[in-house]
């Protein structure tokens, strides 16, 4: 019966429990075919038996690629973050590199002191979900020398390599659509204020300028949330009585404000229109569907985890900037248009 040691599992514990020299496991783990078949079972029983898991330490050390991509994620709960992840590792998993996640919760800082760890650890490359970054972070970016890709916006100036799309022309394209649908007093939400915010915000401003029209916001600080949707609605009717229709930020604000209304029986949509933004799946779960801003993040995710293992493995990229566009959806919470209204 094997022997389970009391601390971490070593090569030398596996070594000791078969029988065998430090060396003869060491070729095993590399490829199990260059020893005999019988030493090779042991090999296997111990290692399976003793939970022993191989370090990758010595290969990171000797400046050989360490196969592993660092993530830089806002947030773990956000279902946007979570379909860019998956659309990485779609990517990344079939070629044989680790994903090391990291969350920094919107904070500059924070993302600094996440890309200083992930650097320690010699990711061969990053995936940034920010285009502004401290000055410090460009520097040690910079340092490291490896490819890095920014991902859901399309930065003026790229550190290395861009997916995303176009946040402002986005909102600017349902802002639009709602004002033909026959709305005048549009009502902006908006949270957390970081650049994707502003983004929308901008595309917004420039639909109802446009047409000659008041824009209007009433925001928070917050993080974005039903809950936090559900105020800004109440805030909005208070200060804004004659507003016939909100666009948010995102749709987590949207659900809230649509629970709102349908709480005070203010009908949706005939008397307040909702759009949100990223077409979510509860978006299009709940009665009325919420119109939304469609983004496609696996697509996104997919794209850029390509670009950064094609630069590495020294490959050409032709096009490092990539704008993976977006789709409205027109879901029963925009009402009808004037044409189908007649």
């Amino acid at each position: 019966m094997t022997t389970k040691p009391k601390h971490r599992p070593t090569l030398n514990d596996v070594a000791k429990q078969v029988g065998v020299t430090k060396m003869t496991v060491s070729r095993y783990l590399r490829d199990p075919s260059s020893v005999a078949e019988s030493t090779r079972e042991k090999i296997a029983v111990v290692v399976e038996e003793l939970g022993y898991v191989a370090s990758r330490a010595p290969d990171i050390l000797s400046n050989r690629n360490s196969k592993a991509i660092g993530i830089l994620l806002p947030s773990l709960s956000n279902q946007v973050f979570a379909s860019l992840l998956q659309g990485i590792e779609s990517v990344t998993k079939k070629e044989g590199y680790q994903t090391l996640i990291t969350h920094y919760g919107y904070s500059a800082e924070e993302e600094e002191e996440k890309i200083a760890s992930l650097l320690s650890y010699h990711v061969d490359g990053l995936i940034l979900t920010e285009s502004i970054h401290s000055e410090r972070s460009y520097k040690m970016i910079n340092a490291a020398a490896i490819p890095v890709v920014e991902t859901i916006d399309l930065p003026e100036h790229p550190i290395d390599m861009a997916v995303g799309l176009d946040h402002q022309q986005a909102a600017f394209d349902l802002v639009s659509k709602m004002i033909e649908y026959g709305r005048c007093n549009i009502v902006y939400f908006a949270a957390r204020l970081d650049r994707r915010t502003q983004l929308r915000c901008d595309g917004y401003i420039q639909a109802m300028e446009a047409k000659g029209l008041t824009p209007r916001i009433v925001s928070t600080e917050e993080h974005s949330s039903f809950t936090q949707g559900r105020e800004l609605m109440r805030q909005a009717l208070a200060q804004h009585p004659e507003l016939d229709a909100v666009f948010c930020t995102n749709d987590d604000l949207a659900i809230g404000a649509m629970m709102h209304c349908q709480e005070h029986n203010v009908a949706i949509p005939s008397q307040v229109a909702i759009a949100g933004y990223n077409a979510l799946d509860i978006g299009k779960a709940i009665s009325p569907t919420l119109a939304s801003v469609n983004t496609p993040r696996e697509e996104i995710g997919a794209a850029a985890a390509t670009l950064l293992l094609k630069k590495l493995a020294g490959k050409k990229v032709a096009n490092p900037i990539q704008d993976i566009g977006y789709s409205l959806y027109l879901g029963d919470s925009l009402g009808k248009s004037k044409v189908e209204s007649k």
